[in-house]
């Protein structure tokens, strides 16, 4: 199994991975501005994770279905679902479209920025959701190819739209300046529009990879959705949504928890707000081997469930959780190690440095048990099981890490560093619920349908 789960989880790890560093340079480009830069781009970034983290889990859907009609032999399946997913775009990416622009004015109120970087925040926020609807194309379209086995696409476009994005931060964010070329100096053009400039550059990069993923989907010779009806097909939407309504709810409210979090550790300061955005940045780098085996496992495993191969199913979860603990426990030394100086790549300022250094010291411990739902989670994906993830994701959510954070810093005047111990602690809490499910063999259609033979007369 090794050399296929490589062949799928690599180009998404190198995606994962462009996209991160990109994140680094914004971060960094903005962090040179000043703290305040900093808290105004990063206050609304979980606004933005529950927008993109609804639209990743209606993709779920269109996952399970199109992984199982490829794994099943059955084409005319998958082109008629990548047709209902460019339909879904549209509805989709327009309503997203009409309440993040509505909705912009209020998203820093109710977030708790401080009213010195309201207007900032809010000047950010508005542009960068101005193209909502080719971000909906990038992300249920690279799906729709991930599910065909084709990994490489998405990584390609998304290693664009970063080369785009900083090239575009480099003229946009920052004036007109000398820099130093090879021992001589050259007059580099630059708009000098700060926070707004890095919110276009990023919105034209967003642009221009909805544009390049429609394109390279509709010449797809496996998932085109060219000829097929762009009216709705309850034989695709139906069970699409059935695996999708869970992932959507679940992703919704972890996301909405998410705002909630940030929101209590908003009201902590501007110290608090940019350590805990740089720290998240630097932190999600680490990420990236969990999430990169998630598609290969979601992919695979809704193969084996089309082809009714069980044995694939147990050869997979074999070969892919001991791989995924390995690569996450190397994450989290290295994250352990270089927290310090990862944190001082995006400011100057020693008290954001120490705080951030320490909340990434402590997460980094529990980096191998983060990687274990994670790839659960996308092997149950694959074969259309999400009730049980939303169950599982919204307990630990809210019964754990929005409560333990309320009562932390709300109640008893704690501060980032109890926030993120219930962080870890919710963390800790995925890891041992989806383990337990995973040994009691339920999640799995194949092996039900083992039972069922069995106590048939």
């Amino acid at each position: 199994m090794l050399p296929v789960i490589f062949a799928l989880a690599w180009p998404t790890m190198l995606e994962e991975l462009m996209q991160t560093l990109v994140q680094y340079i914004d971060t960094a480009m903005v962090g040179a501005l000043g703290t305040e830069a900093t808290a105004a781009v990063g206050a609304t970034s979980t606004v933005g994770w529950m927008v993109g983290s609804s639209i990743s889990a209606l993709g779920v859907g269109f996952l399970a279905y199109i992984a199982k009609a490829c794994g099943a032999g059955q084409d005319q399946k998958a082109h008629r679902a990548s047709a209902q997913a460019a339909l879904m775009v549209c509805i989709v990416g327009t309503l997203f479209t009409a309440l993040t622009l509505g909705l912009s004015p209020m998203v820093p109120v109710w977030m708790q920025v401080d009213p010195s970087i309201r207007e900032m925040t809010q000047r950010y926020f508005f542009i960068l959701y101005v193209p909502m609807l080719f971000r909906t194309a990038s992300i249920l379209f690279g799906t729709v190819l991930r599910a065909a086995g084709d990994t490489k696409t998405p990584m390609r476009v998304g290693v664009l739209m970063n080369l785009i994005n900083i090239v575009l931060n480099f003229l946009l964010i920052y004036p007109s300046r000398e820099i130093s070329l090879f021992s001589h100096r050259v007059s580099v053009y630059g708009a000098g529009m700060g926070v707004e400039g890095a919110a276009i550059a990023s919105a034209i990069s967003y642009t221009v990879g909805g544009v390049l993923i429609t394109a390279v989907l509709w010449r797809h010779p496996m998932v085109s959705p060219k000829g097929c009806s762009l009216r709705p097909d309850g034989r695709v939407l139906r069970p699409c949504l059935k695996v999708a309504l869970p992932n959507m709810l679940q992703r919704f409210g972890t996301s909405l928890g998410y705002v909630v979090f940030a929101s209590m550790i908003n009201a902590l300061g501007q110290t608090a707000t940019a350590a805990h955005t740089i720290a998240n940045t630097v932190e999600s780098a680490f990420y990236i081997p969990g999430f990169g085996m998630q598609t290969a496992a979601a992919t695979l495993s809704g193969n084996a469930l089309g082809a009714g191969d069980n044995d694939r199913m147990k050869r997979l979860a074999r070969t892919i959780l001991p791989l995924e603990v390995g690569l996450m426990t190397v994450s989290g030394a290295l994250l352990f190690a270089f927290a310090r100086p990862l944190m001082a790549l995006f400011s100057s300022d020693e008290q954001v440095i120490m705080l951030g250094s320490t909340v990434l010291r402590m997460v980094a411990v529990s980096e191998p048990f983060y990687g274990v739902p994670i790839v659960i989670e996308g092997m149950m994906q694959g074969v259309g099981r999400t009730m049980m993830p939303f169950l599982f994701n919204l307990a630990g959510m809210w019964g754990v890490r929005i409560a333990g954070t309320f009562v932390c810093t709300w109640l008893l005047g704690l501060g980032l560093e109890a926030a993120w111990a219930c962080m870890i602690a919710h963390n800790l809490l995925l890891c041992l619920l989806f383990s337990l499910h995973f040994r009691r063999g339920t999640w799995n259609p194949l092996n039900a349908k083992k039972t069922g033979a069995e106590c048939a007369p």
